[in-house]
């Protein structure tokens, strides 16, 4: 793969930018990015460096609160991007977020400086952007409401159910701390209730990998 896209790819890998005058803007900006699993893409007090966009892999993006523990808030796929980097992007302020790379990712990397632009001169780069803000915040709206309302439990399996869904929507490879940090809970009380979990049938567990069970 090259490190640049032609207009006709992407239309192909994005076909919400539907006028050929963007598609060939983009495909004349961009930069590919290949980034090895476990990566940090944005970290905390980072300045946005580009607009991503998700052609392959996913992104795990997280929030930190004042005591230093983590949130996860949601993941990016294929044809996503993060809404709060157009944010950041827009007013050049500091990222809140982290993002880390989950596997293998490829992304397209296009320039910040023409987010007010683009959002000005191209009707579908504006309703990419108000689908992701809205994508997000119902993905946030979701996380707020397995913290506030719902058992650990029911976040545990939620949780495991959504990072099964970036593979082949069964397994998760994880250890039980790498949960914890994401549920902001400790680790003793998502092995005791991974077990729980086990005992019901609704999961497997083996070292470091989650099976989800078949549903008779």
């Amino acid at each position: 793969m090259n490190n640049t896209l032609s207009p006709d790819e992407v239309k192909s890998w994005f076909p919400a930018f539907t006028e050929a005058e963007l598609r060939k803007t983009i495909a004349d900006q961009g930069q590919i990015h290949r980034i090895p699993a476990g990566t940090v893409i944005m970290d905390y007090g980072q300045y946005v460096r580009m607009m991503p966009l998700v052609m392959e892999g996913s992104i795990k993006i997280s929030r930190q609160s004042d005591d230093g523990s983590e949130l996860f808030l949601y993941y990016l796929t294929h044809g996503d991007t993060c809404a709060m980097t157009f944010g950041c992007a827009s007013v050049a302020t500091h990222s809140e977020i982290r993002a880390v790379a989950v596997e293998d990712v490829t992304l397209l990397g296009l320039p910040k400086d023409r987010f007010s632009e683009w959002m000005m001169r191209y009707r579908s780069w504006s309703q990419f952007v108000l689908d992701s803000y809205s994508r997000r915040l119902s993905e946030l709206i979701f996380t707020v409401d397995q913290v506030a309302f719902h058992q650990l439990d029911v976040r545990l399996h939620e949780y495991i159910q959504k990072r099964a869904n970036l593979t082949d929507g069964v397994t998760v490879n994880a250890t039980h701390r790498d949960i914890a940090e994401d549920l902001n809970v400790s680790r003793e009380a998502v092995s005791r209730l991974l077990k729980t979990l086990q005992k019901r049938g609704t999961i497997k567990l083996s070292r470091n990998t989650i099976e989800l069970a078949e549903v008779a």
